[in-house]
Formats: C-alpha cells, structure tokens, sequence
C-alpha cells in the first residue's frame, strides 16, 4: 500500500504551497489540487490518507465535492478548512461526514493533530475493511453443508441438534465443525461465531 497521503483541494495558489510546504516539515507526504473537478480526476479512489478541503472554490464548492465523494462511496476522512465558517456551513459539512471543520488562520499543532488522527481513522478502517474481506473470502470456500452447520452453530444450536436438524450424525457434524474451523482459521468456537456475526454485519451495511 502507497503511504497516506494529504490531498489539500485549495484554488489559492498561496494556501496550496504554505500548507503543503508545512506539512512536508513534518514528514508527511501531499498532493495539491487547485479545483475540486481537478481533484476527482487525478484521485485514485483507494489511495490512503486524509483531504484538507477548501468550502468555497470556483466551479464545484467543497461541500459539492464532499457530496460527490459519498455518492462515489469514498471513505476518505474529510477535513473542511475555510476563511468564511458560519454555523450552517459547519452543519452540512459534519452532517455529512466530515472529520472535522477548521476555521482559517488554522493554528499549525491543532492542524497536525487533527490531520494525524484523520490518518489514523483512516488506517483503523482500511485495515478492519481488509480484515473483513479476507473473511469473506474465507466463508466463500465453505461447502453448501459447512455454511448449513455454521448458521445453527451461530443460532446456539448443540451438535445433536444440528444432526436432528440435518439430518446427519453428531459426528459427521462434528467433522463439517473442525473444516470450518480450519477453513475459517478460527481458534475456537467464540472465535468462530465472532468471525460470523463479522460477516452478516458487513453484508447488510
């Protein structure tokens, strides 16, 4: 994976080159755009990191770009930073989803601070997102009579009332059991449950 990056959406040539040569005295890596519509055309939608976001630019305003980040679904921490904040600014901003909200002149350690927990908040999702998908790819080499007995094993159903269920012995449910477990790389039987309550939840967001 490519380091986080910054991506500061700015139309003030001066704003772009101040916060970027900044944020470069403090190791961080960042990409400058001068309009929000040059933005999503460069940005590659899996690339990691945060978005410094001018509100009012010309052509697509921050907010029209925020908006069409969601409707494209990327997850990316959004942090709003502008020169003409007003309390309905603000609100349409975090009701969307906004990291945060900073008024400029932004105060340099409550910059970094905000940019290194959106880093952060974006790190903890990207890997719980890559921790879910291995999961499903794991359910996905169960066989149609392993997925049978994980549900009612999920359900609080003993092994003898899984075989009553299905139709089995207790130890051939015992059997599709221990694949699963392999299968699922689960270490035990709250393991194995955990991994798929994790699954339902992912798959009925």
């Amino acid at each position: 994976m490519n380091a986080p990056t910054v991506f500061i959406v700015d139309d003030d040539a001066s704003v772009r080159d101040s916060l970027a040569l900044l944020l470069k005295l403090r190791q961080l890596r960042t990409e400058t755009f001068a309009s929000a519509e040059e933005f999503l055309e460069k940005h590659e939608p899996e690339s990691a990191g945060c978005l410094l976001l001018d509100v009012r630019m010309p052509g697509m305003s921050g907010l029209e770009l925020q908006a069409e980040l969601a409707r494209r679904a990327i997850a990316l921490p959004v942090i709003v930073i502008t020169a003409h904040g007003d309390v309905a600014t603000t609100r349409t901003a975090l009701k969307a989803g906004a990291f945060d909200f900073l008024e400029k002149p932004v105060d340099d350690q409550l910059l970094f601070d905000v940019i290194e927990n959106a880093l952060d908040f974006d790190s903890s999702r990207r890997d719980a997102k890559a921790m879910t998908d291995a999961q499903r790819e794991r359910l996905q080499r169960l066989t149609r009579r392993e997925r049978e007995v994980m549900e009612l094993l999920a359900d609080g159903r003993h092994n003898r009332e899984i075989a009553e269920s299905l139709g089995i012995s207790p130890r051939t449910v015992e059997v599709y059991r221990a694949r699963m477990m392999e299968k699922l790389q689960a270490r035990n039987l709250a393991d194995l449950i955990r991994i798929i309550f994790e699954a339902r939840s992912a798959d009925n967001r």
